[in-house]
């Protein structure tokens, strides 16, 4: 990996990369966390990585994830930093913020950028509302089972079907 990221940085001399160690990266994401723009990783250590990065910033609920093959040799994945959630699924409580997230960044990956562009300012306007995805979160979790995240999950997901009616058509 060290050898493959030196090669790739020197084919990129006006973007500025630095190699770290991932117990070295880990701390520095808890103790500066604003250094961080793009981070490379394998996959064991990117896992480790992007799952501390969602909990600091709030939720893993919230992160979305992609393995992206730049050749397009082999296929990309994209998905939400918690994956399926199978433990919860039919309950109505998870939040599909990072499932809402990894869709837009598989469209921009294939190039739909009109959709992934519909997908993101209709996330921000109509799924949101005006409450930070960090407070929703937050609060969210403390629901006890009393039904009003489910509430808002049903609307939430009317709001979704309807915007993906509306999107652009991309040829």
């Amino acid at each position: 990996m060290d050898e493959v990221y030196r090669d790739v940085a020197a084919q990129y001399p006006d973007v500025q990369s630095h190699s770290l160690l991932v117990d070295a990266a880990a701390m520095d994401f808890v103790r500066k966390p604003e250094v961080f723009d793009v981070v490379v990783a394998s996959n064991l250590f990117g896992d480790i990585l992007t799952d501390l990065s969602a909990t600091i910033t709030g939720s893993v609920g919230l992160g979305a994830s992609a393995n992206i093959n730049p050749e397009r040799l082999f296929p990309s994945m994209f998905e939400p930093l918690h994956g399926s959630a199978p433990d919860i699924a039919g309950q109505g409580v998870a939040n599909p913020l990072a499932a809402i997230l990894s869709a837009k960044l598989m469209l921009d990956h294939l190039g739909q950028t009109k959709s992934a562009a519909a997908l993101a300012n209709r996330r921000r306007t109509g799924l949101e509302g005006s409450e930070s995805p960090h407070a929703r979160s937050r609060r969210q979790g403390d629901d006890n089972g009393n039904g009003r995240r489910r509430d808002r999950r049903a609307g939430m997901n009317r709001r979704l079907r309807l915007s993906a009616r509306m999107a652009p058509r991309e040829r």
